[in-house]
């Protein structure tokens, strides 16, 4: 539940305070504030003139101090307190479910979840039995004002996150502060590392980079090199090709002269003999 449903959850009672004049009324509305559904966080209510008179009126104060018992308290606050009016069935739920959020608000682990065992809670809430404990969280859960799992085998309450409703008690500032400034500290130290991370990251990617082009340049001067190699071979080749075809041309050339001057000398020849015979 967020803090805008619960400011709207009290608006009503804050019209009626205005109305709520005499101490009688005054006292009747903080019963009817602290019963009724969805009303979580108490502080404009308190700090109403109407309510704030009550202080002075020795048979309502009472009242006004269970008020600020919702409002900032807990269940064993409500317990150690004098003289405080008695609680109904419905007063009785809502002070244990805020005090549960109390409690699972109390020194949280750095993890994002720490655990609340099942003696500690039954306890602190003066519940009669885990089945009680459980339904309590489990109406807490389904109410939005925390997240958790129960882990009956283990006895314990897994507490995920709790929603911000209660009101801040008087003194309680520097208290806040240190709080915050703890948790500020926190987020600086995850940012650290998330920027640690990051520097890695781009550092790594720098140095691929560079490497890639390396390669490429290396590659690519091998590919230009491969190529000239080639083109000069295909040039030399075609040039030796030209040459044995010339060569061959050359031969043949050859052979139809030396055959066409034996085929000449044959026929001198035979005229001769042929002239010496016929004499």
């Amino acid at each position: 539940m967020d803090q805008t449903r619960a400011l709207n959850a009290l608006e009503p009672f804050l019209a009626l305070a205005k109305s709520a004049t005499s101490p009688r009324a005054a006292a009747d509305l903080i019963t009817q504030a602290t019963s009724a559904p969805n009303t979580y966080v108490f502080a404009e209510l308190l700090q109403h003139p109407n309510i704030r008179k009550l202080a002075d009126d020795p048979t309502h104060s009472a009242s006004l101090r269970l008020l600020e018992t919702f409002a900032w308290g807990t269940w064993e606050t409500y317990h150690s307190t004098p003289n405080l009016p008695p609680l109904s069935d419905a007063q009785a739920r809502k002070l244990r479910l805020l005090s549960l959020l109390t409690i699972a608000a109390e020194k949280p682990s750095p993890a994002p979840q720490h655990n609340l065992s099942y003696p500690s809670l039954i306890a602190r809430l003066s519940l009669s039995s885990p089945l009680e404990l459980e339904q309590l969280v489990t109406t807490a859960i389904y109410e939005n004002l925390l997240s958790a799992s129960l882990n009956p085998s283990a006895q314990t309450v897994v507490i995920t996150s709790v929603a911000p409703l209660r009101d801040l008690a008087p003194g309680s500032a520097a208290t806040l502060l240190n709080e915050l400034g703890a948790w500020s500290a926190r987020c600086d130290s995850v940012l650290a590392e998330l920027q640690a991370e990051i520097d890695g990251v781009q550092a790594k990617a720098v140095k691929r980079a560079v490497r890639e082009a390396k390669v490429a340049k290396q590659v690519k001067g091998a590919t230009e090199g491969a190529e000239k190699r080639e083109g000069k071979g295909s040039k030399s080749s075609g040039k030796g090709e030209g040459a044995a075809e010339d060569l061959e041309e050359l031969r043949d050339e050859d052979a139809m002269e030396v055959d066409a001057g034996g085929i000449g000398e044959g026929k001198k020849r035979g005229g001769k003999v042929g002239g010496k015979l016929s004499r």
